[in-house]
C-alpha cells in the first residue's frame, strides 16, 4: 500500500469517530484533504473520495448522506484488455478531473458528481441525481441525469412559505420529541 492509500484509508477512519457534520469538514479543512473547504460546509460521509486533492468546496456547502464525490473513472482498465487489433496497440490512461462547487450550496442524499464538474453559487441538487455536468449559479437540478428544474430563488420562496411544524418542536441534537412525531405522522394521514 503506497503513502496516499494509507493516508486517505487512515483520514476515513478518522472521520468514522467525529459524529458532527460540520467538524467532520473543519477536520478535513485543517488537514487539507480536499484541495479546498470553504467557511461553514458540513460533511456526512465519512469516506475520503479518491484523488480528493482534486476537489473544491466553497463556503456554506452541505454534502447529504452518501454523496459520492467521482474525480476518476476505470474505463481504461477495460480498454487496456482489449485485444491489439482492437485497439491497434494503443493504451489509455486513467481519466480523472476536478471537482468545483461554489457557495451556498446544498446537496441531496445519494447524489453522485462526476469529474469535470462545476456546480454554481446558490445551487440545490436534489436527491439520488447523477450530475455529469456542469450546473449554473442560482439553480436547483435533480434528475438522471442532473438538469436544471428551477431557480434558486423560487426555491426559497417556495420553502420560506412552508412552515411544517412548530419551531418549538423543532427537531434537536438530531432528535425529534414524540410531539413532533405525532404532528408529522397526523399531516401524512391527512394529505
Amino acid at each position: 500500500m503506497n503513502r496516499q492509500t494509507f493516508v486517505r484509508i487512515w483520514h476515513s477512519f478518522r472521520l468514522l469517530t467525529i459524529t458532527s457534520s460540520g467538524r467532520r469538514a473543519t477536520y478535513l479543512q485543517k488537514k487539507k484533504v480536499f484541495h479546498h473547504i470553504g467557511r461553514g460546509c458540513t460533511i456526512m460521509d465519512r469516506k475520503v473520495p479518491l484523488y480528493s486533492r482534486l476537489i473544491s468546496l466553497g463556503d456554506n456547502v452541505h454534502l447529504a448522506t452518501h454523496v459520492l464525490l467521482v474525480t476518476h473513472d476505470a474505463a481504461h482498465m477495460c480498454i487496456n484488455n482489449l485485444d491489439d487489433a482492437v485497439t491497434g496497440g494503443r493504451k489509455c490512461k486513467e481519466k480523472i478531473g476536478c471537482i468545483d462547487i461554489g457557495n451556498n450550496v446544498f446537496v441531496g442524499s445519494n447524489v453522485t458528481i462526476l469529474y469535470g464538474v462545476k456546480i454554481g453559487n446558490n445551487v440545490v441538487i436534489g436527491a439520488g441525481s447523477i450530475v455529469n455536468r456542469d450546473i449554473p449559479d442560482n439553480s436547483v437540478a435533480a434528475g438522471v441525469p442532473a438538469r436544471v428544474i428551477g431557480s434558486f430563488d423560487d426555491f426559497v420562496k417556495k420553502r420560506l412559505q412552508d412552515e411544517p411544524y412548530p419551531d418549538e418542536l423543532r427537531p434537536r441534537g438530531h432528535q425529534i420529541s414524540p410531539q413532533l412525531e405525532e404532528k408529522l405522522w397526523e399531516q401524512m394521514k391527512n394529505r
